[in-house]
């Protein structure tokens, strides 16, 4: 390994959408830290990947575990100095969400303690690290449900998708993103929210029109993005989404 070889951290890498990620980001040459909430199965997933030839690594990151958080920067900083590559990938959904009327406010809560409060964690933990780095990526894995736009539009496809703490949760992500992305104004480290489809995971209970291979492409585009990167964007893989 060189100094000048890119290290990244994907949450919720040991499987889905997650686990191609890392993949992809090896096969670019970026050393990648596989997050995962069971160290066991992290493991496995980065035992097949070694075997490939790609230099990947497990680190235990429970975003319902907060301090996992710290104890994880603290080994990267030991070990590596800095942090490339932020991918907020790890997310749930609950089989108590639904629309406003019926989903129960205990599965609102999960959601939202996971998919928002846990990724806020992550990013303020790892951000001193992504600081120490020449170009620092932060990529906010998103859906195209968790738009404000989307959701009141009725010729959208995805108008009928009414899960109040799965939207909720990822617009108040988008929210992260905005913030974070004018916050940082003027330094080397972007953010963008990125959407990667509809694709087939545990996750999505096996449906979508994408693998998890596809899935994974467009958010290690803007993982890898160079020195003329865009920051504080919402992307899909047809293009823009309007927050």
């Amino acid at each position: 390994m060189t100094d000048t070889k890119k290290i990244a951290l994907v949450t919720g890498a040991n499987k889905g959408i997650g686990l191609e990620i890392a993949k992809q980001l090896a096969e670019a040459g970026v050393t990648v830290l596989m997050g995962a909430r069971d160290v066991a199965r992290g493991e496995t997933a980065a035992r097949e990947l070694l075997q490939a030839g790609l230099a990947v690594e497990a680190i235990e990151i429970d975003l319902n575990r907060e301090e996992t958080i710290p104890v994880a920067a603290e080994a990267i900083l030991a070990r590596y100095g800095r942090l490339d590559i932020l991918v907020n990938n790890a997310g749930i959904v609950d089989a108590e969400d639904g629309p406003p009327s019926a989903a129960t406010v205990a599965a609102a809560r999960r959601l939202m303690e996971t998919n928002f409060l846990g990724t806020l964690a992550a990013t303020q933990t790892m951000l001193p690290l992504l600081r120490k780095s020449i170009a620092g990526r932060i990529v906010n894995l998103a859906t195209t449900l968790g738009s404000l736009s989307v959701n009141g539009d009725p010729s959208s496809p995805y108008y009928e998708a009414r899960l109040i703490g799965y939207n909720a949760s990822k617009a108040a992500l988008n929210m992260l993103t905005v913030q974070l992305a004018a916050e940082l104004k003027g330094t080397s480290i972007v953010v963008n929210s990125v959407a990667p489809g509809y694709v087939k995971t545990d996750l999505t209970g096996g449906n979508g029109y994408m693998t998890p291979a596809e899935g994974a492409r467009l958010p290690v585009q803007y993982a890898l993005l160079g020195d003329e990167a865009v920051t504080g964007q919402f992307v899909a893989p047809d293009g823009p989404v309007a927050w």
